[in-house]
Formats: C-alpha cells, structure tokens, sequence
C-alpha cells in the first residue's frame, strides 16, 4: 500500500510503514511544509492514503469536495500507541483504505466513512 504520512504523524510511524513493505513517503522529509491542500493533492496524484493527525483533511474533503485515495486520521492518538493502531488498522481495514475510506480512530473507536 501507498502512504503520505503528515508530519504531525512523525518519522517513527513512517519508517515503521516503510519497514512493513509499504511504499511512504514522509512529508518530514521536504521543507518547508507544503501546507494541507497541497499534501492531500500530492497524496491523491500519487495514489497514496493520507495518514494524519489534523482534522483538517476531513474538512478538505468533507466540506470542500477535495479528491482523496484514503485517509488515516488519528486525531487523540498518543505517539506510543499510532504504531500498534496503524497495525491494527492494516489488519482490519485494508480493504477499506484499498477503497479509499476515510477512517478515524478516537479513543477505542474507529469510524469508516466513504
């Protein structure tokens, strides 16, 4: 599968997707920060699922309409646990961010949107 992990998502998380075999881009690695709209477009062009903390992307696609291949968001999710939800996640719902769902974990609860 395709990533563009947020900074705000951080490094760790994307080496760990890398090291599962996934394809990832880190969005840490280019300065400066490009700014929402053009990470979510990136994402999209690339064909990559869009993994953040931000609140905004939901918003970008949401109430603007914005294209989108998928998106993890993780908003309330401490950094010591983002590794074993993605983990989780991959297990559970590949099919879904196969498919492009939006999927947001707070707390214990997971929420699919299409």
């Amino acid at each position: 599968m395709k990533f563009l992990v947020d900074r705000c998502a951080g490094a760790k998380l994307a080496r760990w997707l890398w090291e599962q075999g996934h394809d990832v881009v880190d969005a840490s690695e280019h300065d400066p920060d490009p700014g929402d709209e053009e990470l979510l477009a990136r994402a999209t062009a690339e064909g990559r699922v869009m993994v953040t903390l931000d609140n905004d992307f939901g918003a970008l696609v949401f109430a603007y309409g914005a294209a989108h291949c998928g998106i993890v968001r993780l908003p309330d999710v401490p950094a010591a646990r983002r590794i074993a939800l993605c983990s989780r996640l991959l297990a559970s719902h590949a099919k879904e961010l196969w498919e492009g769902a939006i999927i947001t974990v707070r707390g214990d609860r997971i929420r699919i949107s299409r």
